[in-house]
């Protein structure tokens, strides 16, 4: 099925859905009497939603063999630095008018925003290698470069429990599906150790 041709346009148009349904809603003056603040929140769920689902790719991967599922991983994280763009434009745009000094106060005071600043930053990396010609520049250091996506994620949840305005169960959930996937690379990484170390030839005692 993952083979499908038709899989990946498909999921593109689902990635899609969450930003129709929030044009939709905007368009028909469904977002509730703070409008602004709605959108932010949409869409920075949306941008950790859409990381931890491209985390979740090389775990799931590994313990169902279905080793497809790579091909979806660099949609998904593009995905999420698109919605984290969009959650920084919103921000930039609506709520500060790009009033720079008002924005640079917010950074110096605010240490939620800094935080939220920092999960965009190490985003931005990666969605600019995420190209077949900078993985083939890259070589192996892509791989170790796009492992900053875990701190990103970090970084998110972070941003997200430090503003307070909403229940706090929802950075406390998304931060505990981090806690799991850092879990399982570390276990991951722990049995390729241990394979390695098993498999190496003994040197043979001098006499």
């Amino acid at each position: 099925m993952l083979r499908h041709r038709a899989v990946k346009p498909l999921l593109f148009l689902l990635c899609l859905v969450p930003l129709a349904l929030l044009v939709y809603r905007w368009e028909t003056n469904q977002l509730g009497f703070n409008r602004a603040e709605t959108v932010a929140r949409f869409t920075g769920d949306w941008t950790l939603r859409m990381l931890l689902f491209s985390l979740t790719i090389t775990p799931l991967r590994r313990i169902t063999g279905w080793n497809d599922l790579i091909r979806f991983r660099r949609m998904l994280g593009l995905f999420a630095f698109f919605y984290g763009t969009l959650h920084l434009f919103h921000y930039l745009w609506m709520d500060k008018a790009w009033f720079w000094p008002e924005i640079w106060d917010d950074l110096k005071v605010r240490r939620f925003f800094s935080m939220g600043w920092t999960a965009w930053f190490l985003m931005l990396p990666l969605a600019a290698t995420s190209t077949m010609a900078a993985i083939r520049a890259l070589g192996k250091r892509w791989q170790l470069l796009h492992r900053l996506a875990y701190g990103s994620a970090i970084a998110g949840v972070v941003h997200f429990y430090w503003q307070g305005k909403a229940a706090l169960w929802d950075p406390i959930l998304y931060g505990m599906v981090v806690f799991v996937l850092l879990a399982l690379r570390l276990w991951f990484a722990r049995k390729k150790l241990l394979a390695f170390f098993s498999h190496r030839p003994k040197v043979a005692a001098s006499s």
